[in-house]
């Protein structure tokens, strides 16, 4: 498969060969999914808290006797039927992990790539170096690539002056070809690489 790499003027600048097969068949699909429900999973603080009934504050002491009252029997203040009571079965800090292995991972990176680069979806610029960190410069940059809605930009590493003037366009993200994982390549309408960064991401690829 051939990609059209163009400059930021949106002006052709030649061809770049996927150095990847890409995956044709239904395979991977459990792997896209296993792997993205497990991000998502990492997401999750896991610190919501609540007190039982041994942990609210209060004594021991019995409310009021047990017969003779008119009232219902009661045992402790600390009870899940008062006010200020303890919960039953309340959450618990706790760890939301899933284990996925590595196989499985790389198998869903790979499908996640193929997939979007059959529909279309990825763009290749020769390089994105900005000559100021301005919104406005980089704007001009994305109308001249018609890119609209969504659309994430992988770099090759972090660079000032593009991570400046891209953090206040709506829908713009960046993010860097190590960094990039399968959730973040299904996210977004558009994917924007720069050459260096698709062939970082091709060398990882390589090594799986």
């Amino acid at each position: 498969m051939k990609l059209t790499v163009k400059d930021i003027k949106g002006n052709d600048q030649g061809e770049l060969d996927v150095q990847f097969a890409l995956i044709e068949d239904g395979r991977g699909t459990q792997a896209v999914h296993d792997t993205v429900v497990a991000y998502q999973a990492r997401q999750r603080m896991g610190t919501a808290s609540t007190k039982t009934m041994g942990e609210v504050a209060g004594s021991g002491k019995k409310p009021w006797r047990q017969k003779g009252t008119g009232r219902a029997r009661a045992g402790s203040f600390q009870s899940p039927l008062w006010r200020g009571g303890g919960v039953t079965f309340g959450p618990k800090p706790r760890d939301f992990d899933k284990k996925v292995n590595a196989r499985t991972r790389r198998l869903a990176f790979r499908k996640a790539l193929s997939e979007r680069l059959k529909a279309g979806d990825v763009v290749v610029v020769d390089d994105l170096k900005l000559g100021s960190p301005k919104t406005k410069e980089f704007a001009g940059v994305m109308s001249a690539l018609a890119l609209k809605g969504s659309t994430l930009v992988v770099a090759p590493g972090l660079d000032k002056n593009l991570t400046l003037a891209s953090r206040n366009l709506p829908g713009v993200a960046l993010t860097t070809s190590d960094a990039l994982n399968t959730y973040d390549l299904l996210r977004p309408d558009k994917l924007l690489f720069t050459r260096s960064a698709f062939e970082k991401v091709e060398a990882r690829l390589a090594k799986g």
